[in-house]
Parts: C-alpha cells; structure tokens; sequence
C-alpha cells in the first residue's frame, strides 16, 4: 500500500527558463522544490558532464532538508536545456548562467553543490560572488591537473572525429573503465549530454585546470567548503592541504568519481550533516 506523504514531503515542479548569455540564447529546463516554510536558505545543485538535474532531486525528499528550497537544472547542452551554439559553452559561461539563473529566482544567498563539471562551475560562481554563499560542496570537482582523467580526452584523442564520433568512443572508453559506476553513467551519455556540447566543454575543464589557480581559488573562499571523493580516489595529491586548509573531507566508500549513483546513501547524509550545521 502506497503510504502518504508527510507535510514536509514535496514534489519538485518543472519549468522552461529562457535566457540570453553573452548574446546566446539558452532555454534552461529549471526543477524547483519550494522550501517547506521554516526559514532555511535555498541549495543550488549544479550536476557534472554527462548528468542531470534528475541526479539531486531526492534532496526535495530527504527530511534533512525539508526547511529548504531546492533548485537544480540542466546545463547548455545537457539533459532537456537548450543552447543556440554549442560550440561556445566552456565553463565561465555555465557559472554566468547558472548566476542567472538563480538571479532570476530572486535568491540573495545559497548553498552551492557541484559534482565534477558542475562543482567547477560552482566554484567559478563562488570566487565571483564570495558573499553570496553560504556554504559550498564539492563533490569530485576540478582542483588540479590530475583530475582530467576523463575531460582530458577532448584533447589527446583523435580531433578528426565528428563530434558523435568523439562522444561514442568517449562513452565506450568510460563504460569500459573499472572504476565504480563507469558503466552506468556511460550507458545514459548519449541521452543526457548533445555531442556537440562535449568538446567544448571538457576541453575548457582542461584549460581551466592546467592553467588557472582554481585550487588556490577553492582555498580562499570564505564560506565553509566540503570536498567530497568516492574511496577510489583518495589516492588525489591535494587532499591533505584541503584538509591542513579547513576544509571538511568527505570520502564515500564503495565509490569512484560519481558516489550519487555508487553510495548515494551516504553521500546525501554527509551532505545534510554539513549543509544544516551551518
């Protein structure tokens, strides 16, 4: 028997958002949980290439998370949003929109979670509006060189494939790989990201990680910082100056790059033990 929702459960809503950044016109599909009323700020989930919005919505179920609002949303290029040039998304651009986005749902301060290309993107928007955030969970995000392990691809693989090509032989190499939830994620590549978006993209994950201070970027922020791994990766070089810097480490056992499909059990309780304390 189907039991009945409690008054704290809600269902997220769905809506199309059309904008225009740097002269493109975007179509972003929005998924929205009002807060339940008890004055907590809202939390802005900002998923990793190849994901959805669909990843983070049980945090509008989850009873941690009950006095918040819940915002999450399909990227340019990924999932049900739409983009008038692919070729010039790169990951500055997906912080401006993703500060548009949340510019247009009146909010003054959030809570940031980003996985991957999402929590680099996050931390775009982080260092350019420090006193909006509340407080910032990177989940397996950009920090260092050493974490292109698939973006990486964009550059030393063959450049003459078409861009299907390129994201077919991406997603085989992935489903291939050993790591947790490899195959999984791949499985679901072809209808979460256009192949035209995947280049552009992943290549600027690689230029922004070979080339910028985003470590020192993450370490200066002033809001409190979590950097969440799946155990597979603890192997990561920067971990303990994250953690001599005060930023809370959490590590999701049985998991590699994407603990939302590995242990999401733990991975939404870390989360909410550390997005409620604050």
């Amino acid at each position: 028997m189907t039991q009945p929702r409690s008054a704290k459960q809600r269902s997220p809503r769905r809506t199309r958002l059309p904008l225009t950044i740097d002269g493109l016109e975007i179509d972003i599909a929005l998924a929205v949980a009002d807060s339940g009323g008890d004055g907590g700020e809202p939390i802005v989930f900002l998923h990793g290439f190849g994901s959805t919005k669909e990843d983070y919505l049980d945090a509008a179920h989850h009873p941690a998370f009950a006095a918040h609002q819940i915002v999450a949303f399909d990227a340019p290029g990924c999932g049900e949003t739409q983009c008038s040039d692919l070729a010039r998304l790169s990951i500055p651009l997906l912080a401006r929109t993703s500060l548009a986005v949340i510019d247009y749902l009146g909010m003054e301060r959030f809570h940031l979670v980003g996985h991957s290309m999402g929590g680099l993107t996050a931390l775009h928007l982080a260092a350019t509006h420090p006193q909006r955030v509340i407080s910032f969970v990177d989940i397996e995000g950009n920090l260092a060189p050493e974490d292109c392990f698939l973006s990486r691809q964009a550059i030393t693989h063959d450049r003459t494939a078409s861009d299907t090509e390129f994201l077919d032989a991406f997603a085989e190499r992935t489903w291939q790989s050993t790591e947790t939830s490899s195959a999984l994620y791949a499985v679901g590549l072809h209808h979460k990201v256009r192949p035209g978006a995947a280049r552009p993209i992943l290549t600027s994950m690689v230029e922004l990680s070979d080339h910028h201070p985003i470590l020192d970027m993450f370490l200066s922020l002033p809001c409190p910082r979590m950097f969440m791994y799946g155990r597979e990766n603890a192997h990561l070089s920067y971990l303990p100056t994250l953690a001599a810097s005060g930023v809370e480490l959490a590590e999701i056992h049985g998991s590699g790059h994407w603990p939302m499909y590995a242990n999401p059990t733990a991975m939404w309780a870390r989360i909410a033990e550390f997005i409620t304390t604050r």
